[in-house]
């Protein structure tokens, strides 16, 4: 577990980057043949994510958590890159995922928003936490002498 970091910090992040959140949810958990497929694939994939290297895209995520996950990821091209590979987990999971649930999809939902950010277009700040999110994702920059104010962090300077 990386160790708490004692202090205000911030994230940051050369260049435009994705966030791409994904979730599920059990409708009816009396149905395990349903939502444990999709529950068991997430911890696969990000281990072949993480294996990946720096030419995936993949930056990192918030940590398995039950049912939701947020992603980072250098560009959409390279989220769809991976969606779309038919040589990684995804693709074969999401069509198994397809087949399986087809016409009773009320039994498991699942969800994924995706956010293009711009350059200079977002703010972060972790306080008292360890390395967490984009900080832990991207890199994370101490908050204190000559670091900007949330407004201007986040490309809004009055």
């Amino acid at each position: 577990m990386p160790a708490v970091i004692p202090a205000q910090y911030t994230a940051r992040i050369e260049g435009d980057f994705v966030v791409f959140i994904i979730g599920m949810r059990i409708n009816r958990p009396w149905k395990p043949w349903q939502w444990l497929p999709v529950f068991m694939a997430m911890p696969a994939m990000i281990r072949e994510l993480e294996r990946a290297g720096p030419d995936s895209g993949f930056l990192g995520h918030s940590g398995l958590r039950p049912r939701i996950m947020v992603q980072y990821w250098r560009s959409f091209d390279h989220l769809e890159a991976y969606a779309r590979a038919k040589d990684a987990r995804h693709w074969p999971a999401w069509v198994a995922f397809n087949r399986r649930i087809r016409g009773r999809r009320g039994d498991v939902g699942i969800w994924h928003e995706t956010y293009l950010v711009r350059a200079g277009q977002y703010e972060a700040i972790y306080s008292g936490m360890p390395p967490f999110g984009l900080a832990a994702a991207a890199g994370l920059v101490r908050l204190g002498a000559g670091v900007p104010a949330a407004r201007e962090r986040i490309g809004q300077a009055a």
